[in-house]
């Protein structure tokens, strides 16, 4: 019997993140172990008069690839895929593995050709994005491999992922409508700010965020959400960020990272452990060490890191940057065929200056 809680993230999923329409086209992505959740989502995509298809990931096939694929296969680029990008309206992604391991001893060079080769394709998909012609939604179904990696028994992990969802609330619809409403409140201050300087131990940079918008991730492009973020002008990054947590990507962990900027670009990066991994990665385009991203978490439901980005970038308490790709809607230029969030905790004397003002101190906003 499917807990009946997946039932009640399934309406939040349809009704409030994609706003599922009549006659909507509804591609709904999910690894095998994700299919409670991907079925309840597939009934209630229904129900509000969509066309749901589902496209299950079958377990291992992806490590098969990467081992098997010659270059001309690691080079291609589905006319399925295109085709989907070109006509779904709506796309839900439910991340679910038996192994979040399984590409960590993959060639990097493997998944930098991918990576390139998917370029153009992941571009217009957020042009699309951008242009407000798909509404996207990604989100974490509770499996064995993701408990473990959290250090969670699967019945803690569950409870873990559903109360960041606010699934625990009578109404969490309700409840992820107040967080836009405070998080808008928090961005339209910051569409205002020209210079951002993010300080605390290991770190001083700065970084111009004129003519740039603050984006309020309220729940509808990521369940579990909680941030918010912009685009930094991407010549600006200047000074030093060391990140708190191992910078997790592509299957692997990185650990301890420290990044140098000068112009906007990365000049120096090192690690304590995945540094050759960390620099084979910031060389994979131009714009793979360039800053896409700059946020804030907000979630304060979650507490804790689990080696999942879903949710370590939204942990209430701390900032969050990506190398590589930026987001159109807020008006970042960079382009790369990586985006590689990295996130840093401000519990413990963490400041961030808007024009030389601090508005965030020990990971909460300062602002009245």
């Amino acid at each position: 019997m499917t807990d009946p809680r997946y039932a009640k993230l399934a309406r939040v999923l349809v009704e409030y993140c994609l706003d599922v329409q009549k006659g909507d086209l509804v591609l709904i992505r999910g690894g095998l172990p994700a299919s409670p959740l991907m079925v309840e989502a597939y009934r209630e995509a229904l129900r509000a008069g969509g066309h749901p298809m589902s496209r299950p990931a079958i377990p291992g096939s992806t490590g098969i690839y990467y081992s098997t694929a010659k270059k001309h296969q690691l080079e291609f680029v589905s006319p399925i895929a295109e085709f989907e990008i070109e006509h779904i309206d709506k796309l839900l992604a439910i991340r679910g593995t038996t192994n979040t391991k399984a590409l960590t001893n993959v060639d990097p060079e493997k998944q930098t050709a991918v990576a390139r080769a998917g370029a153009d394709l992941r571009q217009r998909y957020q042009d699309r994005v951008a242009a407000g012609e798909i509404q996207w939604c990604v989100t974490q179904f509770p499996c064995e491999a993701s408990a473990q990696d959290a250090e969670m028994s699967l019945e803690e992990y569950e409870d873990f992922v559903l109360r960041a969802c606010l699934v625990h609330k009578s109404d969490p619809v309700a409840a992820w409508k107040s967080i836009r409403r405070k998080q808008a409140k928090l961005c339209r201050y910051l569409d205002e700010a020209r210079k951002i300087r993010i300080v605390k131990k290991g770190t001083d940079i700065t970084m111009s965020v004129a003519g740039r918008k603050w984006i309020n991730s309220d729940g509808r492009n990521n369940m579990p959400s909680g941030e918010i973020f912009t685009g930094p002008v991407e010549d600006s990054v200047e000074g030093t960020i060391a990140f708190t947590f191992p910078a997790c990507y592509g299957g692997r962990e990185v650990h301890d990272v420290k990044l140098t900027f000068k112009k906007g670009k990365v000049v120096k990066a090192t690690a304590s452990k995945g540094q050759d991994f960390l620099h084979s990665t910031l060389d994979t385009d131009k714009g793979a060490r360039f800053v896409g991203e700059i946020a804030v978490g907000t979630n304060y439901a979650i507490t804790r890191f689990t080696k999942n980005t879903l949710f370590d970038e939204k942990i209430g308490g701390t900032m969050h940057m990506a190398v590589g790709s930026s987001y159109p809607k807020s008006g970042g230029l960079n382009k790369s065929a990586i985006h590689w969030d990295m996130v840093a905790d401000m519990r413990e004397g963490g400041k961030i200056y808007a024009d030389g003002k601090i508005i965030y101190k020990d990971g909460n906003f300062t602002l009245d």
